[in-house]
């Protein structure tokens, strides 16, 4: 299958997760993605491990965001590697850093800079706040935008404090927005002829991904998000029944949908709560009668119940059962990167399907400068 980034050359001075995770989805979708990285050690993202776990002498979290990739080993304090870099770049499509602002500048790979040896290129940047301002310069890391962005207060119970996410979501999040940028700069190169700049931070990011709740805030007295007091409760801002209820056996979820077409399919008397406004309002106290009843059956009994009836509900799995599913499996999400012992590391494939193919991608990490020495052949790094 010809993939649609077919050809076309990245260059990845980013580091950790953002950037590498964009990077990753243009490799997945074709693309040639070259990591620039330290000699011998290579990235730091190479030491950052989720616990404490190594595969071929990086991190397990390396090789989820760096599989399918290739790795040029390069000094850029060095004048001759910083100059076949600049040969490299004279040839690329795109380049990615997520260095601080002022570290390209030094360096001599600045946008402006850049420009001059490649004057097509798409030169993307992701920071932590933004190139300007008074947090320009502050680190850029997860759980610090997680709590400087408002989103620690989404989550658990109204007495609960600020209480963050169990995923890296800004760097999750600001990498898929850098592929989109990346991508529409591309098609923007295509009709102009010229270079783009792309430029992302994962506070930015943070804050798009609240937007639903953010648009309330702005237009709800500016008032702080209205946890319920239920463990179980979803959303901030969202009425009864949403949320998480115990069974005589597991959990059910209850999404949105009309309160007393629920309570009539649970046999539970919601009459009190004759308006929409009140759901929200009352929703505790709701919420509290439909645990209740939800406690006297089996978590499939009541699907069997609430489904025929269109009731939006789902058991709740964890991640032992949700990837032995047979929805799993239908979709094919497993895949196995085949690292260079022969050993086989379980991971996940792109999500994105062309023309009805999915796409994997069973090529591992590389080690630090695994392809500088073909990459020189094939650039022609080395010669005059």
């Amino acid at each position: 299958m010809v993939k649609p980034l077919d050809g076309l050359v990245v260059l990845e001075f980013s580091q950790f997760m953002a950037g590498p995770t964009a990077g990753l989805r243009l490799a997945d979708l074709g693309a040639r993605v070259i990591k620039i990285e330290r000699p011998v050690k290579g990235e730091a993202g190479r030491q950052i491990a989720i616990r404490n776990i190594f595969v071929d002498g990086s991190s397990l979290v390396f090789h989820t965001i760096n599989r399918n990739k290739e790795s040029y080993a390069a000094d850029l304090k060095d004048p001759e590697d910083l100059e076949r870099v600049k040969k490299l770049i004279a040839q690329a499509d795109v380049m990615t850093h997520n260095f601080r602002p002022g570290v390209m500048e030094k360096i001599g790979l600045d946008y402006q800079t850049v420009q001059t040896i490649n004057p097509r290129i798409i030169y993307g940047v992701v920071t932590g706040y933004g190139s300007e301002g008074p947090w320009a310069i502050r680190p850029g890391q997860d759980l610090l935008i997680q709590s400087l962005s408002g989103l620690t207060y989404l989550t658990d119970t109204h007495d609960a404090g600020p209480v963050p996410f169990g995923l890296a979501v800004a760097d999750i999040m600001c990498g898929a927005h850098f592929v989109q940028g990346v991508l529409a700069a591309l098609i923007k190169r295509n009709k102009t002829k010229k270079s783009v700049l792309v430029e992302v931070s994962l506070l930015e990011s943070v804050l798009d991904l609240q937007f639903e709740v953010i648009t309330t805030h702005l237009n709800d007295g500016r008032k702080l998000p209205q946890r319920s007091k239920n463990k179980g409760a979803g959303h901030a801002y969202l009425s009864a029944p949403y949320g998480i209820y115990r069974t005589a056996d597991a959990y059910l979820a209850l999404a949105m949908g009309n309160l007393h077409k629920i309570g009539e399919a649970l046999d539970v008397d919601l009459s009190d709560y004759s308006s929409r406004e009140s759901w929200f309002e009352q929703r505790d106290e709701i919420m509290d009668k439909l645990a209740l009843r939800l406690e006297t059956k089996t978590t499939a009994e009541w699907l069997a119940i609430l489904e025929p009836l269109d009731i939006w509900c789902s058991e709740i799995l964890t991640y032992a059962q949700s990837l032995h599913h047979e929805a799993f499996e239908a979709m094919g999400v497993k895949q196995n990167v085949v690292l260079p012992d022969g050993q086989e590391l379980s991971t996940t494939r792109c999500p994105i399907r062309i023309d009805h193919n999915r796409l994997y991608s069973p090529v591992a990490a590389p080690q630090p400068g695994q392809q500088t020495e073909i990459i020189n052949q094939q650039f022609n790094l080395t010669g005059a």
